[in-house]
């Protein structure tokens, strides 16, 4: 067993360390913290400026009630749900196939190709906010979830195709040289040999490109514009309009709209940690 970084430290810094690690976690959980307290207040404490002391009645029920009744927050979570669960299902799709083809196959412009897919991730949003919104208007996907997902999967495939790529590129080869020598086809070398390899890497790449689909507010605001389309990122802020600035059910519907991601994370924590350490250790 090796030591760990806070077995190495002297005494008196693991002393210092243990002492400042809970004031850290509270500096760290602090504006969830808030944003909780927030969602259970009522709208008078904000009228009489009671922003950051003990609420003077807790709403928990009647907040939480309201942005599902009094709202389109239900339909804003179904678009979410609408516009995440596809690309998800997308980009590991097409990242798998083309991380297979950039890991196994020796070809003249495969290094050209990954490169190419390793550029298209230091390229800014924002530079390509008013192009991507003329393109989706020519081709009459604007303020649509399918606009949105197909954003999604263009822009995410070049990221997990680099990480699929190194991945395979890791496994074993003569577990595929075996399977070619006893006549296997590609096809179901890919499926039958490959994709069961790659589980750990797929189930990271879900749980990160879930979170981050789930919680893209910046092309929510600029692909989509009503409560047919729009996520839950962007419908949040509709509370403005209809309850002027209602930051007690702002906070809850953000409280709402954070669940589904960690309920991701803690359901498949196993699979995405081992997916993130594979091959850390030899």
């Amino acid at each position: 067993m090796f030591p760990t970084p806070v077995e190495k430290l002297s005494p008196a810094a693991r002393t210092g360390y243990q002492v400042a690690l809970p004031f850290v976690m509270v500096l760290w959980l602090l504006p969830l913290i808030a944003v909780m307290m927030i969602s259970v207040r009522s709208a008078n404490d904000f009228t009489i400026g009671n922003y950051w002391g003990w609420p003077t009645e807790w709403n928990l029920i009647e907040n939480y009630s309201l942005v599902f009744t009094g709202s389109s927050m239900p339909q804003y979570l179904l678009n979410s749900v609408f516009i995440t669960v596809p690309t998800v299902i997308g980009v590991l799709v097409l990242s798998c196939m083309t991380g297979f083809a950039l890991g196994i196959y020796k070809f003249r412009f495969n290094m050209v190709i990954f490169f190419m897919f390793i550029a298209g991730n230091f390229v800014p949003f924002q530079i390509l906010m008013v192009p991507v919104r003329d393109l989706t208007l020519d081709m009459g996907i604007y303020d649509t979830k399918l606009g949105l997902v197909l954003f999604h999967i263009a822009f995410q495939t070049g990221f997990c195709t680099l990480f699929m790529r190194n991945f395979i590129k890791a496994l074993p080869r003569e577990l595929i040289e075996a399977a070619r020598v006893e006549g296997v086809s590609e096809l179901r070398i890919f499926w039958y040999v490959v994709l069961p390899l790659m589980r750990p890497a797929i189930a990271a790449l879900a749980v990160l490109i879930f979170t981050f689909i789930w919680n893209d507010y910046f092309w929510a605001i600029v692909l989509t514009q009503g409560a047919e389309s729009q996520p839950v990122t962007a419908g949040i802020t509709s509370f403005n309009a209809q309850y002027r600035a209602a930051y007690h059910l702002m906070s809850a519907g953000s409280v709402v709209a954070a669940l589904p991601p960690v309920l991701m994370f803690f359901l498949m924590q196993k699979h995405f940690i081992a997916g993130l350490t594979l091959g850390a250790v030899k």
